[in-house]
């Protein structure tokens, strides 16, 4: 798993340099359709029933407010519409941008 090195707020995107080389550029919006929250991506329980989520959609003029490393694994970011609780993973990270 590679680690970010480096993150900076570019216009409105989040750039992540990382310790391979490799610079991924994330746009606000897609970042928060993207989120891997409960909120978003809803629940399972131990049946594997899915509950709540409300699925991805549009987040126009949405803007990362900043955000938070969490342990050796994950970025959390702070949206401008109040979301924060979706975890980010390094390798998510990574296949967001390769999927762009």
């Amino acid at each position: 798993m590679h680690a970010p090195l480096n993150i900076q707020l570019i216009g409105q995107e989040v750039a992540i340099a990382w310790d391979d080389g490799a610079e991924t550029y994330h746009p606000f919006e897609k970042l928060r359709a993207a989120s891997p929250s409960a909120s978003n991506i809803g629940e399972r329980d131990i049946l594997g029933n899915q509950y709540g989520g409300d699925g991805a959609k549009k987040f126009p003029g949405v803007q990362v407010l900043g955000w938070e490393r969490v342990g050796n694994y994950a970025l959390r970011f702070d949206f401008s519409d109040g979301h924060r609780t979706g975890l980010y993973s390094f390798d998510y990270l990574r296949r967001l941008a390769a999927s762009a």
